[in-house]
């Protein structure tokens, strides 16, 4: 049975702050009064008046402010994350398969028409998830890209976001945030074409108004804090599992960390050290990674490697770390994480900022049902199918049966008109 060295005070589901109501109201406001409404809201909550859609001038100047250093690591860290979308868009296939004699069914792999990429403003500059978002839009094929993150000062959106997001192929980029900008790119308003899906993380407004909005358009998922797992043996070095729980805790003071051990000298090893490496952040990331540590933090002892495996899966952690050895057994075991990073030479920040895979992963133990960000989040798996008329022979029977004892006698009578015009001297035993 597992021992709670450390046990959080909150949680995601002690936490629960209904924001709908008020979410709803502004969507609404936006329905009924279109661009003006997202105008005002713009002003409102970001005091924005600026231009609402980046003109391209207003573009290359931002750009020009980037550095050669930071474009450098954007271009290196977008290389990267390309790479891996377009691995994964070459897995995903057309197909086709004979099921019987002359009857061809297949499946064809669609990209969405148009994509929003909603990137977060607020406490940090989030040049990744532009990368993370547009880009892999970009790999599967999706025509038009909206991008959009809040207005941050007089000059709008962070220059380094800016050239990330032209970097990685935005079609249109909208300075605005929130519900209005989540709205903006699901109605099509300001000119654009109405997104066919909606993804990126944000904050509780912008998750409530992607859920609400679920059904007129597609979203990636609902996203809640981010949060983080560490599972270390004996062999963990104590300072790196304390250094990666403390930078996934800066995040934000609600997000959750977890380290899960089966050796007890290692764990109080490591709640020892967090304490002083919080202290040596910045002020603001200092006072998030106190209070996630604080109020969300846990550090749990198993048994052995197993309990703690089964421990995690439960968690369903959206970033999981291991630093145990024999990294192919828990390659092989783990089940239940958004993404997966195998010994202390990778790590979360790794993923976050510039090593390939997706860092848009599910929170909140969604990792349970879902994976996270993908190329196929953009594609449509459709299916069609064709057949001989000696091949309908066989399934016209079959289905006119099946919906005479369902009921359904419409149907039924689709399969009979063939039967007899395919076949009109046979005599067929179809139901009653």
């Amino acid at each position: 049975m597992v021992e709670y060295l450390k046990r959080a005070v909150r949680t995601a589901q002690t936490d629960q702050n209904d924001v709908a109501p008020a979410v709803q109201a502004l969507l609404a406001e936006i329905a009924q009064s279109g661009e003006a409404a997202a105008i005002a809201m713009a002003q409102r909550f970001d005091h924005w008046k600026g231009e609402t859609i980046v003109s391209r001038t207003a573009l290359d100047y931002a750009i020009d402010q980037v550095s050669e250093q930071t474009k450098a690591d954007i271009q290196f860290a977008h290389a990267n994350i390309l790479r891996f979308a377009q691995a994964q868009r070459d897995t995903i296939v057309d197909t086709e398969v004979e099921i019987l004699p002359g009857l061809l069914a297949g499946q064809r792999q669609i990209p969405v028409g148009a994509a929003g990429c909603y990137v977060p403003g607020g406490r940090y500059a989030h040049i990744a998830s532009a990368m993370m978002t547009i880009t892999t839009a970009k790999a599967a094929g999706v025509k038009h890209i909206t991008a959009c993150s809040p207005p941050s000062g007089p000059d709008g959106i962070p220059p380094a976001i800016l050239y990330a997001m032209d970097l990685c192929g935005a079609d249109t980029i909208l300075n605005m945030g929130g519900v209005q900008a989540v709205a903006a790119m699901a109605k099509g308003l300001f000119g654009l074409p109405r997104v066919d899906i909606l993804v990126g993380p944000g904050n509780q407004y912008v998750a409530e108004a992607k859920r609400i909005l679920f059904g007129e358009v597609g979203i990636d998922m609902v996203a809640g804090p981010t949060d983080s797992l560490v599972l270390a043996d004996a062999g963990a070095d104590p300072a790196i599992v304390a250094a990666d729980l403390v930078g996934q805790a800066e995040h934000g003071p609600n997000s959750p960390v977890w380290l899960v051990t089966d050796d007890r000298a290692l764990a109080d090893d490591v709640i020892a050290r967090v304490p002083a490496l919080i202290a040596t952040l910045p002020d603001m990331n200092a006072a998030n990674a106190a209070a996630a540590w604080n109020d969300y933090a846990e550090v749990i002892l198993c048994a052995d490697r197993e309990e703690m495996a089964h421990t995690s899966d439960t968690i369903a952690p959206e970033h999981l770390t291991v630093q145990c050895d024999d990294l192919d057994w828990w390659l092989d075991r783990l089940t239940t994480y958004g993404s997966l990073f195998l010994g202390e030479e990778t790590t979360v920040a790794f993923g976050d900022k510039a090593a390939g895979p997706n860092h848009v992963l599910p929170t909140s133990g969604a990792a349970r049902y879902t994976g996270g960000l993908s190329v196929g989040k953009f594609m449509k798996t459709v299916t069609w199918q064709r057949a001989t008329r000696d091949a309908t022979r066989s399934v016209a029977e079959a289905t006119a049966r099946i919906s005479r004892i369902e009921g359904m006698e419409g149907h039924a009578r689709t399969a009979d008109i063939r039967l007899a015009k395919y076949f009109p001297d046979e005599v067929f035993n179809l139901g009653s």
